[in-house]
């Protein structure tokens, strides 16, 4: 299959859509960086952002920039090692004692709290 306009408007593109502060939505496609929109409402998001990745795509085709291709989410386990000093391990020890919770929830607390911006 040719990889035109066609092929990547159809290919599921990861959306992450936000309430912006103004009480609008903001939103952008994980995959194409810089593919971003802003609205009014949540429906109109979604056609400004199928708006955006099709003027994205065509700039990148124009240009024959390389067009990433949507993350899959089978190739995650859910798992993976993390190295951490001694000291900074014994701190979310300590947090998480403190909350009453695992080591693992605490840190899997910090790090969506982290990802989501809050």
């Amino acid at each position: 299959m040719a990889k035109d306009l066609s092929y990547y408007m159809n290919l599921p593109y990861n959306m992450i859509m936000e309430r912006a502060e103004d009480g609008g939505w903001m939103g952008y496609l994980l995959e194409l960086k810089g593919c971003t929109a802003e609205a009014d409402s949540r429906e109109e998001l979604l056609r400004e952002l199928d708006h955006a990745k099709l003027n994205w795509i065509e700039d990148a085709l124009d240009e024959e920039r390389y067009i990433p291709e949507p993350l899959k989410s089978e190739g995650y386990s859910g798992k993976f090692n993390l190295r951490i000093p001694k000291s900074l391990h014994q701190k979310l020890a300590i947090a998480a004692r403190q909350e009453g919770v695992s080591l693992n929830q605490m840190a899997l607390y910090l790090i969506s709290n982290g990802l989501s911006g809050k």
